[in-house]
């Protein structure tokens, strides 16, 4: 899938084709960004199973296999595998494996169990469905996932969610197993900022703004600023370096939540005057 490339892709995919042909197409997606890519090659799928991976992973020999066995039966309609690092570089003193914001950065997952059901959504570089779920459920949303100029994502785990929550029946084989290459670039600080606060963002473009409270300030709950306030002052005076930065990712976490509330209570208001319906 070319998704409108300014390089070669057009050039080497359809190389690729003449050498082995019958095996490849070339596709081309004018509307840049990942989930306009993924439901353009949805589209033009042929087959009842459709997998997903990323271009940065490598598999196992026995991945494909392992990952679409579940799905032959028709028991469930998704799986997910495990995900798995592969460092190109020592992890950083401030990165311990097992901190809760290593994971999504990283595009880490490993449940540590055996074959089961999976209750949380798997992550997009080692997953697949039937297609028919996407001509039920629908594809992946536009407003989600990486695109030029933005890091919002959660276009993957919006669509598990969504699966989840009409009943579906997901899928964990942590046989099947790709690993992920973790470059040196992504274990700098500023990596992970910039991911958590794009993850804030995420989450509410995904749920929309929180209506769990009555007091607003612009769009935004006020609990938010407390608890931006609350993390800030946490941050400031914590000694411990690894705690310190956990506090820091917390903030930009919630700058994220609150930005994308006013963006979205703010687009609400134009509509409102100029007498679009609210979607």
């Amino acid at each position: 899938m070319d998704n409108n490339s300014n390089d070669q892709t057009r050039e080497v995919v359809e190389d690729v084709c003449r050498r082995y042909p019958g095996r490849f197409r070339y596709l081309f997606e004018p509307r840049q960004g990942k989930s306009h890519a993924l439901n353009a090659a949805i589209l033009e799928a042929k087959g009842d199973l459709l997998t997903f991976m990323d271009d940065d992973v490598a598999v196992e020999p026995t991945w494909l296999q392992n990952l679409t066995t579940p799905l032959q039966n028709g028991k469930w309609v998704g799986s997910g595998g495990r995900i798995l690092p592969k460092w190109t570089c020592p992890a950083p003193r401030w990165l311990p494996p097992e901190g809760w914001y290593v994971s999504g950065p990283l595009a880490l997952f490993d449940l540590d169990a055996g074959s089961c059901q999976l209750n949380e959504p798997p992550f997009g570089t080692n997953m697949a469905f039937q297609k028919k779920v996407f001509e039920k459920h629908g594809n992946f949303r536009t407003d989600l996932g990486p695109c030029p100029g933005s890091e919002v994502r959660n276009e993957d785990t919006e669509f598990g969610r969504r699966l989840l929550a009409a009943g579906e029946r997901l899928y964990y084989e942590p046989s099947a197993v790709v690993y992920h290459h973790v470059p040196q670039e992504r274990l700098q600080r500023e990596y992970f900022l910039a991911w958590w606060f794009g993850k804030g963002r995420s989450d509410i473009r995904e749920l929309g703004i929180p209506r769990d409270t009555t007091w607003f300030v612009r769009g935004i709950p006020l609990y938010l600023f407390r608890r931006l306030a609350r993390w800030t002052l946490q941050w400031m005076v914590a000694v411990n370096p690894r705690l310190r930065f956990e506090y820091k990712l917390n903030v930009w976490l919630n700058a994220g939540l609150i930005v994308e509330c006013y963006r979205l209570a703010l687009s609400a208001k134009r509509r409102q005057r100029n007498g679009t319906p609210s979607r």
